[in-house]
């Protein structure tokens, strides 16, 4: 390895490690820090994050880069060398038209907006968050700005999210999704008597429900000795590194699904991360694709795979030990009925599989008109309340239910949400190749076995790590662009079945 690669590397390390560290203040914040830190978690945020973002930014990355492209040239399009000087070429111009300044404004912003979010949605007091987020509209607008585009401000910030996805393409993807979900979902409430979810709202100790999660999470691949679970207001993941990937979730008495499958789904992410090759520790490659390609993984894993009848044949019986009073009379196949009811609801995180996209498809449209100004801040939790109306037919009672219920508001993040729809797309896509690869995948699932199916994960998406933008990860996975048929196949079929209905497809 030439001596430039190596003082390249050195300075990412540098970089990474400073990112990492705001992580794990980040992490504190949301977990055990006490309220009176908040002034100065923003002050430390912002210090360490305009430090990494300077580092990047030197001249120094610049003169290494230029001597090293012509140095790995003829290298494969995919070995280290390329592959990290390719993507720290994209990340290092995108980071030099962000001013210094501005990168320190928005980490200590997000900072401190983030506990007036929580005491505003605790009181479902929109107006006390209103500033805030007034705030943080701004600062999304200018980092728009300063990043540049040719066409609409949100193309800016989803390019730094979904390389190479457009605004006008995402509306084209969700129009797809609404042809093919606004019918169902009319279908499914004609015959909603057909599924039964009184079970899930039994009570279940909490202190069981975070234990029993957590083993499961394990014996799916979630490796403790890397990594721990907490509990925070609203669930996340975080790595500091190989060694260190950490999830936490949120407990309810009265419903089931929020822990457990809370749980699953971060621990999809983090499987994702304990997974990257430690070749590619410290370097801006130690990540995954992008957001969407981060939640294909744990929505996988929570619905493709933990919302599967064959995953609760295998471990529907240790649930059952584990809460013998409130599953009492309850057979495995009920059960597996019962967490996949679907009904239009308010909260995103709890929303079942079909109805789920529309939650992203509001946030979507509502960024993009409060980004380019047809929406003001103020008015935020009454067009939330009308969307909501119009997409999913539910009335929104109050801030808490409404406009308050996301933590992503609160830090400069627009561009995150569509992530979630498009995991759920690549998520049905590389399942698809999965089965046809792993063909009595079931069979192995029904009998515990996942030690197949992480190690598919392994090596056709944990191990490339940022290698490769979304679409180019898919094709080398898959053999195909990413489309929306295979998930749309995926619920047709599964919730025509559960629901009885005679078809649900064009």
């Amino acid at each position: 390895m030439s001596e430039k690669l190596e003082r390249l590397k050195a300075i990412l390390a540098e970089v990474t490690d400073l990112s990492r560290a705001a992580a794990l203040l980040e992490w504190d914040q949301e977990t055990y820090m006490p309220p009176g830190g908040v002034a100065a978690r923003a002050e430390q945020l912002s210090t360490l994050l305009r430090m990494s973002h300077v580092r990047l930014i030197s001249d120094d990355v610049g003169r290494l880069l230029d001597a090293l492209e012509d140095e790995v040239s003829s290298r494969p399009f995919d070995s280290y060398e390329a592959s990290l000087v390719r993507v720290t070429r994209r990340d290092y111009e995108q980071a030099r038209k962000l001013p210094p300044e501005l990168v320190a404004e928005a980490a200590a912003a997000g900072s401190t907006a983030r506990p007036v979010w929580e005491r505003a949605r605790r009181d479902a007091d929109f107006k006390l968050f209103a500033p805030y987020l007034e705030k943080n509209v701004e600062l999304n607008r200018r980092i728009a700005d300063s990043l540049g585009y040719q066409k609409r401000p949100y193309d800016a910030l989803l390019d730094r999210t979904e390389p190479g996805m457009t605004t006008n393409e995402l509306e084209t993807i969700f129009d797809q999704l609404k042809k093919a979900i606004v019918p169902l979902i009319a279908d499914i409430a004609r015959h909603a008597d057909a599924v039964d979810d009184r079970v899930l709202y039994r009570g279940f100790e909490p202190a069981l429900q975070v234990r029993y999660a957590l083993e499961l999470v394990s014996t799916l691949g979630y490796d403790l000795e890397r990594g721990r679970q907490d509990i925070s207001t609203h669930p996340f993941s975080t790595s500091f590194g190989p060694g260190d990937v950490r999830i936490t979730t949120r407990v309810s008495r009265d419903f089931f699904n929020e822990c457990l499958f809370g749980s699953i789904h971060e621990s999809g992410h983090a499987m994702y991360n304990q997974g990257i090759g430690h070749d590619l520790d410290r370097t801006p490659l130690w990540d995954g694709a992008s957001p969407g390609v981060h939640e294909s993984q744990s929505r996988l894993w929570e619905n493709l795979i933990g919302r599967g009848r064959a995953f609760w044949k295998h471990f529907y019986p240790s649930l059952r030990a584990t809460f013998p009073e409130p599953l009492r009379g309850v057979d495995d196949e009920a059960f597996f009925r019962a967490v996949n009811k679907s009904y239009p609801s308010l909260i995103r995180v709890e929303a079942d599989e079909v109805t789920y996209n529309m939650h992203v498809l509001l946030r979507f449209e509502l960024e993009n008109e409060m980004l380019e100004g047809t929406l003001k801040v103020r008015d935020l939790p009454e067009a939330w309340r009308a969307r909501v109306e119009s997409y999913l037919g539910v009335d929104v009672p109050n801030d808490r239910e409404g406009a308050l219920q996301d933590i992503h508001w609160s830090s400069v993040s627009f561009g995150i949400f569509p992530g979630y729809t498009l995991g759920n797309l690549i998520g049905a896509q590389l399942m698809e190749k999965m089965r046809a690869d792993i063909p009595d995948l079931d069979a192995q699932i029904e009998k515990g076995e996942f030690t197949n199916l992480l190690g598919w994960l392994r090596k056709n998406v944990h191990r490339h790590g940022r290698k490769f933008t979304p679409n180019e990860l898919l094709e080398r996975a898959t053999g195909k662009p990413l489309t929306a048929a295979p998930w749309i196949e995926y619920v047709q079929s599964k919730f025509g079945a559960l629901y009885g209905l005679e078809s649900t497809r064009d």
